[in-house]
């Protein structure tokens, strides 16, 4: 009995390992595609490929302890449907990064993302922690070969969660000067919506005002703030999708 079992398991696997990855579409996508109304998209093969085979992926609790690291992030709630933990591991003598481990609650681009970013700021020996804090989501989109827009929003759960990991190292060795702080300024006074809301908005996909107030009603009281969101916006496009 244990044979016939162990041999359908083999035949399983064979058949998955038969199997072509095919590009992946979003059922939303489907439907318009089918209309006529967008243009299709695919995940790339490099987008896929650490998907699949995420690097610096945290699998066991003895791996973090065995990796001693140096400064600790974490973004989101895996109860809100994203979150992010990441370790990083520096080399003091030379302010580098030589190590990162990451666990993320998250979809697809958001492994493939991170995975990306753990690498980028690893490779050759380890990144300057100065050039790692001025890494952007499109610099990791664009070693990824591109994401849907969509899924942009996807490559800022590792871009803040090494922020938090780097200011952690920064508090833990006393370099307090050094610790970058990203607050939030409220520019709708009457519904409380700040900047980073409308950071949000736009990595979600507003990229207008119209779109931007949809997504968040800024404005709709408190039209005095309209100019000033609209200039948010063009920041936030500016610097996210540069232009």
């Amino acid at each position: 009995m244990k044979m016939e079992k162990e041999e359908m398991i083999d035949d399983e696997l064979s058949s998955v390992n038969e199997l072509k990855v095919i590009p992946m579409r979003h059922k939303d996508v489907e439907a318009k595609v089918k209309a006529g109304k967008v243009e299709e998209w695919f995940y790339t093969d490099i987008v896929k490929d650490h998907f699949f085979n995420p690097r610096n992926l945290l699998r066991s609790d003895d791996d973090l302890k065995k990796f001693a690291h140096d400064g600790y992030g974490s973004v989101g709630a895996a109860a809100c449907g994203d979150k992010m933990d990441m370790w990083i591991k520096i080399d003091k003598e030379n302010d580098k990064i030589i190590g990162c481990l990451f666990k993320t609650f998250g979809c697809g681009s958001a492994i493939a993302s991170t995975s990306m970013l753990t690498v980028m700021i690893t490779e050759n020996g380890g990144m300057l922690i100065e050039q790692a804090l001025k890494i952007k989501p499109q610099d990791i989109v664009k070693r990824l070969g591109d994401l849907p827009q969509r899924k942009f929003h996807c490559s800022v759960l590792g871009d803040k969660s090494l922020r938090q990991a780097i200011n952690d190292y920064f508090r833990r060795t006393g370099q307090n000067d050094r610790i970058v702080i990203e607050g939030a300024q409220v520019v709708d006074m009457a519904l409380k919506i700040t900047d980073k809301d409308i950071e949000e908005a736009v990595l979600d996909g507003a990229h207008d005002f119209e779109a931007v107030q949809k997504k968040t009603k800024v404005g709709v009281h408190d039209k005095s703030c309209i100019p000033k969101v609209k200039e948010l916006i063009e920041f936030y496009k500016q610097k996210y999708y540069g232009g």
